[in-house]
């Protein structure tokens, strides 16, 4: 037989997953979608009509005239976010910075310097849309080489595209990578068509 406590606390547990699960989440969907429609449906990025990404999530590129974003734990699926979990002690993970050091010294033979660090390192999300302003601008020789241009335009164009830190002062100059290759198709056409 249920007792009167065990209907109470039965109640309790329906009551709380209601509000919590269903009512709860409905209005702070609601609230979002009145105050920020875009955010609230995803950051979605549109070209020409056809939805091509979120500003919030990179995506895997790795066609010579375009920036690449940074490697990811998770093959850039959306669905999924993290890191490796290896420590810093980890030999895996010095082998995998390393190699993708390497990768990237293959791919990027013009960079000034060495290899920035986030272009060898995933970040703790696997799917960070952005880049340093220096990391992009290290891509700029192979990407200007790539599309026939020179590189005085397409540094111009990263220039164009740096954000400042939040509010001034929170976090560093960063370029979303899907917004800047984006705007090196609309200003300079698509590799292999040039304007």
């Amino acid at each position: 037989m249920i007792t009167r406590a065990a209907i109470t606390a039965l109640r309790a547990v329906v009551v709380t997953l209601v509000v919590t699960g269903i009512a709860y989440p409905l209005v702070i969907l609601g609230a979002a979608q009145m105050l920020v429609p875009s955010r609230a449906d995803g950051s979605l990025v549109i070209d020409r009509e056809v939805v091509v990404g979120s500003e919030l999530i990179a995506q895997e590129t790795r066609h010579p005239a375009y920036f690449h974003p940074r490697p990811s734990a998770v093959g850039w699926d959306g669905q999924r976010s993290g890191a490796s979990n290896l420590g810093p002690t980890s030999a895996a993970l010095r082998d995998a910075v390393m190699a993708e050091a390497r990768t990237q010294r293959a791919l990027n033979p013009h960079g000034p310097g060495p290899v920035p660090a986030e272009l060898a390192t995933a970040s703790a999300s696997g799917l960070d849309p952005h880049l340093s302003r220096a990391a992009a601008l290290w891509q700029v020789p192979r990407v200007a080489a790539a599309r026939r241009v020179s590189e005085d335009r397409v540094h111009a164009i990263v220039m164009a595209m740096v954000e400042e830190p939040q509010f001034g002062i929170f976090g560093a100059e960063r370029v979303n990578v899907l917004l800047l290759n984006l705007a090196l198709d609309r200003q300079l056409g698509a590799p292999g068509h040039r304007r």
